[in-house]
């Protein structure tokens, strides 16, 4: 069986951005005329000429997440465990390079901080580390998974990439699902912000979702850092890996993030902006593609921003989130990830989301249609 880095080599960066750069608005009011949205209708909707029909594409998504989600809004919360890592990623405050204070929780600790989590009602959490084989390798997550799987419904990992047979032990734990982000699907780009470390192997991080999905992973989280390429070409080729994931292991449920470059300990920029309208022209653009794919939004993005998407195709938002180890309860002051823009609480989310006509669920959407 071939891996998607095999479709991947298939197409040209160069050449695809050309095409998304050159459609015009008859091409955008051909393809909205249709029923069915294809990846090509897809380059579309996410070009320039597609803005001007923004209110049309928001309607229509509204009405597509609708159908198939409801009324519903799914609500999450990450635990950071470590920011020990042993790479150096240049837009990240854990990266090697960076002078910061490690610190990877205890089993006491892990137990302190989900005590907390679950006061706030929370039944599905994200566990995240920094990427630290020796540290916090597999042994250490299936601890993790082992010491908090009683405690909710869906366990869900972002760390580093593992191997399927890895995948395989720790599904077997009760990991429900993976979040996995080439970060750009760029290689050069790619390379040049993972100089060292196992994250700098491009082909590797790759053919991380092929290998969950051979594992049999239940959900598969996928996406591309934008800001460190052009946020267009990159989203084609995340959508370009949906469609290939969903047709080769289409008994895994997806979903998409949106992450935008947030200050952190580190100096870079942003090469391309990604304004507000531009994220909900994607976002819109993806639920036109893909009624079913879950579309994440965290509290990187403001206040304002997370009100206005609620109704415009997202399905699930985390609140109160803590991008430090042990942010919730054992150490606060511990050096973030990155800084977060929407700082409210769990409740003020709640009822945020209830104002706009929307159910609070906490469980994964599989688990509740099921």
């Amino acid at each position: 069986m071939s891996n998607f880095i095999d479709t991947f080599k298939q197409y040209n960066w160069d050449a695809l951005e050309k095409e998304i750069y050159s459609f015009t608005k008859n091409d955008v009011v051909n393809v909205l005329a249709k029923e069915k949205i294809t990846l090509d209708d897809f380059k579309v909707l996410i070009s320039p000429a597609a803005k001007p029909f923004l209110e049309q594409m928001a309607q229509r998504s509204n009405a597509l997440t609708k159908k198939r989600f409801g009324n519903t809004i799914q609500m999450y919360i990450p635990m950071y465990l470590s920011n020990e890592c042993q790479n150096i990623c240049t837009y990240c405050g854990f990266s090697m390079t960076n002078k910061i204070r490690r610190k990877t929780l205890s089993d006491a600790e892990i137990l302190k901080e989900v005590a907390h989590i679950k006061n706030l009602g929370y039944d599905h959490i994200l566990l995240v580390t920094g990427e630290a084989n020796r540290t916090v390798g597999v042994s250490y997550l299936k601890n993790a998974i082992q010491l908090i799987r009683n405690h909710f419904s869906n366990i869900s990992i972002e760390v580093q990439p593992l191997d399927q047979e890895e995948y395989e032990l720790l599904i077997d734990e009760g990991l429900y699902a993976v979040l996995v982000y080439q970060e750009t699907y760029h290689k050069a780009t790619y390379k040049t912000h993972h100089p060292k470390g196992k994250k700098s192997n491009f082909d590797y991080r790759l053919d991380t979702p092929d290998r969950l999905g051979k594992a049999g992973i239940h959900k598969i989280g996928i996406g591309a850092l934008f800001g460190l390429e052009d946020w267009r070409v990159d989203s084609f080729y995340t959508a370009l890996h949906l469609k290939y994931l969903q047709k080769n292991y289409w008994k895994t449920k997806y979903s998409i993030s949106f992450p935008r470059l947030r200050p952190h300990q580190g100096e870079v920029q942003p090469k391309v902006e990604m304004t507000d309208a531009d994220l909900v022209q994607l976002i819109c653009a993806y639920r036109l593609l893909d009624e079913d794919v879950e579309l994440s939004m965290s509290t990187r993005e403001s206040e304002k921003f997370r009100n206005n998407i609620i109704n415009l195709g997202i399905t699930s938002i985390s609140a109160e989130s803590k991008t430090n180890p042990g942010g919730y309860a054992v150490d606060p002051q511990s050096l973030e990830q990155f800084e977060i823009s929407d700082e409210r609480n769990t409740e003020n989310i709640k009822q945020m989301i209830q104002a706009q006509g929307y159910e609070v669920v906490w469980k994964d959407w599989d688990r509740i249609y099921s």
